[in-house]
C-alpha cells in the first residue's frame, strides 16, 4: 500500500464529513424556512452536500479496503471518528446564524474545491469538478443573503453581526493544517493553507463591506479539534438523530 493512503483516506473523510454534517444541519430546517422559496433552497443545498459526501465516502471506502461503503461511513461511526470542522456542527440558531455559518463554509468550500480540480489525484479532481458548479451556486446564494440581511433593517443587521462575531472563532480550523493536510499538499493533492486563507479573507471582507458588517479580527483566537475527532457536544446529538434508524435496525432496507 502507498504510504500516503491512510492520510489520504482521512483527508477524504474530512471532506465527506464536512458535507454530511452540514447537510444534516440544514435538513433539520426542512419545512421551517421563512418562505417557501427559501425552504426549498436550503433543502436543495442540503441535498447537494449529501451527494458530495457520498462521492467522498465511496472513494475513501475503496481506498481503505475494510469493506465500509458510504452508508457504513455515514451511519456506523461514533462522534470521535468524525473529522469535520467544528463550524459545520454548530446548531442552526436563528436565520442569520444559519446563513452566516453557511457563508463562512461556502467561501472556504468554493476556494478549496476549486483548487482540488487541479489535484494530482485524478479521482479527487473528478469529484471536485463535478461538485464545483453546485458549490459556486451555494456561495453566490449565501453571500447575497448575507448582504441583504446585513444591509437590511436595523434588526437584521444586529442579528447578522452577532452571528458573524459568534461564529468567527470556528473559521480558523479550516486553515489549521496538520500532518494529514501537509502530506496532501506535498503530494500535490490539496492546496496550501496560506493561499486559501488569503482568498477566504478577501471574499468575506468584500461581502461584509457590502453588507455594512464589521469583520472580526483575522488574528482572533480560534477553536480547533474537530478535524482530529474532538468535537463540541452538538455533534453527538446530531449523530444520534441521523444514525438512529441504521443503529436500531441494522441493514434495514426499503
Amino acid at each position: 500500500m502507498d504510504a500516503k493512503v491512510p492520510h489520504l483516506v482521512q483527508y477524504l473523510l474530512r471532506l465527506g464529513d464536512n458535507a454530511l454534517v452540514l447537510s444534516q444541519r440544514l435538513s433539520e430546517l426542512c419545512g421551517k424556512g421563512p418562505a417557501l422559496e427559501e425552504d426549498m433552497a436550503l433543502t436543495n443545498v442540503a441535498l447537494d452536500l449529501l451527494g458530495q459526501a457520498r462521492l467522498w465516502f465511496t472513494y475513501a471506502g475503496e481506498l481503505e479496503g475494510r469493506g465500509r461503503d458510504e452508508d457504513a461511513l455515514a451511519y456506523l461511526r461514533d462522534a470521535h471518528e468524525f473529522h469535520n470542522v467544528l463550524l459545520v456542527e454548530q446548531p442552526n440558531g436563528n436565520y442569520a446564524h444559519t446563513l452566516v455559518r453557511q457563508f463562512y463554509f461556502d467561501t472556504w468550500h468554493y476556494f478549496l474545491v476549486g483548487a482540488l480540480v487541479q489535484s494530482s489525484d485524478p479521482r479527487i479532481a473528478e469529484i471536485a469538478e463535478k461538485s464545483l458548479k453546485e458549490i459556486t451556486y451555494h456561495l453566490r446564494r449565501s453571500g447575497d443573503l448575507v448582504v441583504r440581511l446585513g444591509d437590511g433593517t436595523a434588526l437584521s443587521h444586529e442579528y447578522t453581526q452577532a452571528a458573524a462575531d459568534e461564529l468567527w472563532m470556528y473559521t480558523g480550523e479550516m486553515f489549521n493544517y496538520d500532518a494529514v493536510d501537509e502530506q496532501m499538499v506535498a503530494a500535490g493533492i490539496a492546496p496550501p493553507a496560506a493561499g486559501l486563507r488569503e482568498q477566504w479573507l478577501a471574499h468575506v471582507g468584500a461581502i461584509f463591506a457590502e453588507a455594512t458588517l464589521a469583520m472580526p479580527s483575522p488574528d482572533a483566537w480560534m477553536q480547533k479539534g474537530g478535524k482530529t475527532g474532538r468535537h463540541s457536544e452538538h455533534l453527538g446529538y446530531l449523530l444520534a438523530e441521523m444514525q438512529f434508524l441504521q443503529r436500531a435496525y441494522p441493514g434495514a432496507a426499503w
